[in-house]
């Protein structure tokens, strides 16, 4: 029987590592297969980005809502449903008819592995019990969520490569098969942990709509900025989030729930300073190498090889993280990694056409080490911020501000190289970059961590 990781046995912790890969995994794989989509379907390059930007919405969505259903349903059981339709639309999406059926089919995809990290971090609620935050079984989730985006284009090109673009597709199949396969022999079941209002009956089902359509807008607005629907789109926000709001205030027991979120200032903090910290990694991860290629001169393989210490570090930091807050608490990993963020991007103001190949190198380093340290120490105090009765739910939400981050990153970087990439353009977004992380060092500094909550400690 395998050891347990501070209170939470390893192998409920690895079934639980194989079910949240999937999500990072196929949000990223798809990316190598986009130009083949085009040609297989006859359908231009700008459409297939749909197949990225459709995951994306859905998955802003899909995570709180799996969450709450975990908290209303029973985390094991909301986890396994998820497999279980992740596996059937791995099957499935290969023999798509059309390119609707295939962005169809990744919708699906995008709400069935969005279940997994929400009722996971239910699951090691119950099996740490009163144990605290257990803080390497978090850094092993991280690590495994990092390492699978990162190779996700590599893993995606060699299948591509041996089995096509259906081969994206089906290599899910083995994961789902062996999840739901060490979930069932494993995995902890867990009562509802919002047993005031267990069952489905109790979902907020206009509140979710009222959700899906607010963040919808939004997020949708983002993407198409500059065309004439994002402005459309954008003008739709206020309004619907005011319906959200009147909603959500009346009901009993609200999807969003405001009155909570007032209560509970720290975890709106932690929301919050998830966005901006991936806000920030996305926009220099994605930026920089188009920089590298445009500017430099580099090919794209010098150009991955070149930032792949920003990734590489990051999974490295987590566990040297993870021993931190298990000594200091959560605050001193959040200061660490803001800091060393606020100094990476600051060093990028240096990058120029002649920066020596170590300059360059250097300072990717220096922006790899902050990111191990901030997704740490921001799932720990989620962890000891949210209510039991909520935390899957809010574990969805935490992601969700992650899609967040990641879409302003995108319309950042839409805007800053729209006329292609200068090193003009690299500093201005370097100069934004310095400012949000100054901001996340304030934040982190003055931040109150105490435990929200009873039995909270970390361990």
């Amino acid at each position: 029987m395998m050891q347990a990781m501070r209170g939470v046995p390893r192998r409920v912790i690895f079934a639980i590592v194989l079910g949240t890969l999937l999500n990072p995994l196929n949000s990223s794989m798809i990316a190598v297969a986009l130009v083949t989509v085009h040609h297989e379907f006859n359908v231009d390059l700008g459409s297939s980005t749909w197949l990225i930007s459709g995951f994306y919405l859905t998955g802003a969505v899909a995570q709180p809502l799996m969450g709450r259903l975990a908290d209303l349903l029973g985390a094991r059981r909301v986890f396994l449903t998820g497999l279980s339709i992740a596996g059937v639309i791995a099957f499935l999406a290969p023999v798509s008819p059309s390119f609707g059926w295939l962005v169809a089919a990744r919708v699906v995809q995008a709400f069935a592995t969005s279940a997994a990290y929400p009722s996971g971090l239910g699951m090691i609620r119950a099996a740490s019990g009163a144990r605290g935050i257990p803080a390497q079984a978090l850094a092993t989730i991280s690590v495994a969520a990092s390492v699978s985006a990162a190779l996700g284009p590599t893993v995606g090109g060699l299948i591509l490569s041996v089995a096509g673009w259906q081969g994206i597709f089906l290599v899910n199949v083995p994961i789902t098969a062996i999840g739901i396969v060490l979930a069932l022999r494993w995995l902890p079941a867990p009562a509802p942990a919002d047993t005031a209002s267990a069952g489905l009956g109790a979902l907020d089902v206009h509140g979710v709509i009222l959700f899906a359509a607010t963040l919808t807008s939004m997020l949708g607005g983002l993407l198409s900025l500059g065309s004439r629907q994002s402005w459309v789109l954008l003008a739709g926000v206020p309004f619907l989030a005011l319906l959200l709001a009147l909603r959500e205030l009346r009901a009993a027991s609200p999807f969003f729930d405001l009155r909570l979120l007032g209560a509970n200032p720290v975890l709106i903090g932690v929301f919050l300073q998830f966005a901006a910290v991936t806000f920030v990694f996305y926009t220099f991860f994605f930026g920089l190498p188009i920089w590298l290629e445009e500017i430099r001169g580099f090919d794209a393989r010098a150009a991955g090889l070149l930032i792949l210490p920003v990734s590489g570090l990051g999974v490295l930091a987590t566990p040297i993280a993870a021993a931190l807050i298990s000594r200091r608490g959560t605050k001193s990993a959040l200061v660490i990694g803001s800091t060393v963020l606020c100094a990476g991007s600051a060093l990028l103001l240096t990058f120029g056409p002649s920066t020596p190949l170590v300059g360059l190198i250097g300072v990717a380093i220096v922006l790899g080490v902050p990111n191990g340290f901030n997704n740490m120490g921001l799932q720990a105090a989620l962890y000891e911020a949210a209510p039991p009765a909520r935390l899957s739910w809010a574990g969805g939400q935490f992601q969700t501000f992650r899609y967040i981050g990641a879409i302003l990153s995108s319309t950042l970087l839409g805007a800053v190289f729209k006329q292609g990439a200068t090193t003009e353009g690299l500093h201005a977004m370097a100069v934004l970059l310095v400012v949000v992380s100054i901001a996340l060092v304030i934040a982190s500094t003055l931040a109150h961590r105490a435990p929200a909550h009873p039995k909270t400690s970390v361990v």
